[in-house]
């Protein structure tokens, strides 16, 4: 074999290999974890913050390698079509177009991607700095190529729309399922994550205790009265009214009405509880539940009493409600179960109307639809767009769900069943 075409044969080596270069970094650079390049990154790795700050200029990343794997294929190519041709005539095309694909494919296209898919983390970390300094140098000519791609897509009617903060949370949200599918305590790590990435989703509205359950005092009793009514209710926090219950003139806390009890040597009577009683805070029950975790934590509150849009009482809502929207519910010694929910020795369910469409959902893995109504009663009204009477029976998501008891216009117990595929009972279906 002659000096050039030695030369050629090793010029065509060196491309290919650079071609699985420009490969490789793009899988691995794309695949890379990101959460595990910002944690090595916030541990001093530089080469992780230039993973990263590749990562946040992704558009040119992928033009600067495209580009450079792009030069360095058709000069392969181009090589290797002179040197056939040079060799066996016109049917050099022939012979250069086979070799070039079958070794392209394997050496710098398969070999290296899968290496790279298999250890993105590390070959991202390995091949950053070489792979940043090519793109800024492609630079002028990946931009000039942007413009173009731009005008064209113009030119067709697309539209170029951020949706970046939208696909993040759908990746991140997928990563979480995909972490909780892997056992059971994984499972209970998933479900936490999810609450707190819809904590924003949910209103205080949707979590409150509503007022119907709210045990509050009347200011107007003596203050030995108070202290019974406060030591027999199983919260540290109770609202003190004046005449009427939507007129909540302060919240009483337990330990500060008993240091007081202390501090008048246990002369009850002489106690002015007014004076005891912090001021009453109102939220808007359209509050969503981040921004109300984040006013606790500034406030350093721990107790809220919800309003409506009118300003009228609809109920309370505390620290420990929201924080039951991440783990779960969280019982002590004197919480008192959550009424309502029984399973029946027949596998169904008597639910209380009031009790939550999100604690079903939690507590049985249903999937009922929680963005009309917020509990089991109001989610039955907006289907059935009527007034049910007692013995009625819906079909909603697949759960048959019979009116047992009415109290008014109130909705107070149903009978919820788990409908086989086949069912045909007599129901009205939702509409």
């Amino acid at each position: 074999m002659s000096d050039p075409l030695t030369l050629t044969v090793i010029g065509i080596v060196v491309l290919l290999a650079l071609s699985a270069f420009f490969s490789g970094s793009e899988t691995a650079l794309t695949g890379a974890s990101r959460p595990r390049m910002h944690q090595l990154e916030s541990e001093g790795n530089r080469r992780a913050g230039t993973v990263n700050l590749l990562h946040a200029r992704q558009e040119r990343l992928i033009g600067g390698i495209l580009i450079g794997n792009n030069i360095v294929n058709i000069l392969a190519s181009a090589l290797a079509t002179s040197m056939m041709i040079t060799l066996f005539g016109d049917a050099g095309v022939v012979y250069a177009t086979i070799a070039m694909t079958t070794l392209v494919v394997i050496f710098s296209e398969v070999l290296p991607k899968t290496y790279a898919i298999r250890h993105a983390d590390d070959v991202a970390i390995t091949v950053a700095r070489p792979i940043r300094f090519i793109v800024i140098a492609l630079s002028p000519l990946s931009r000039a190529i942007e413009a173009v791609v731009g005008v064209l897509l113009r030119l067709m009617g697309e539209k170029i729309s951020s949706e970046g903060d939208a696909m993040r949370e759908q990746e991140l949200r997928g990563a979480i399922r995909l972490h909780a599918d892997t056992n059971t305590v994984s499972a209970h790590e998933g479900l936490m994550l999810g609450g707190v990435m819809d904590l924003d989703d949910v209103e205080v509205g949707e979590i409150m205790t509503h007022r119907t359950d709210v045990q509050m005092v009347d200011a107007g009793l003596s203050a030995s009265e108070i202290l019974g009514k406060v030591l027999d209710c199983p919260f540290t926090r109770v609202p003190l009214y004046e005449d009427d219950p939507d007129n909540i003139i302060g919240v009483i806390h337990a330990k500060a009405l008993l240091r007081e009890v202390q501090s008048h040597d246990g002369h009850i009577d002489e106690i002015d509880v007014r004076a005891v009683a912090s001021e009453p805070w109102f939220v808007p029950e359209s509050t969503d539940c981040l921004r109300q975790l984040h006013e606790f934590r500034d406030r350093r509150e721990h107790f809220a009493l919800v309003v409506d849009e009118y300003g009228a009482l609809q109920g309370v809502v505390s620290l420990e409600d929201i924080i039951e929207e991440i783990v779960g519910e969280i019982d002590d010694e004197h919480d008192i179960p959550v009424p309502g929910m029984r399973r029946q020795s027949d596998d169904t369910f008597i639910v209380d109307g009031r009790v939550t469409i999100r604690d079903l959902n939690r507590e049985f893995d249903w999937d009922l639809p929680d963005e009309e109504a917020s509990t089991i009663a109001g989610l039955v009204l907006h289907e059935a767009r009527f007034i049910p009477e007692e013995g009625q029976s819906f079909d909603i998501e697949g759960l048959k769900i019979d009116i047992l008891r009415r109290n008014g216009n109130q909705l107070r117990s149903l009978r919820i069943t788990r409908r086989s595929p086949d069912s045909d009972a007599d129901v009205t279906p939702s509409r």
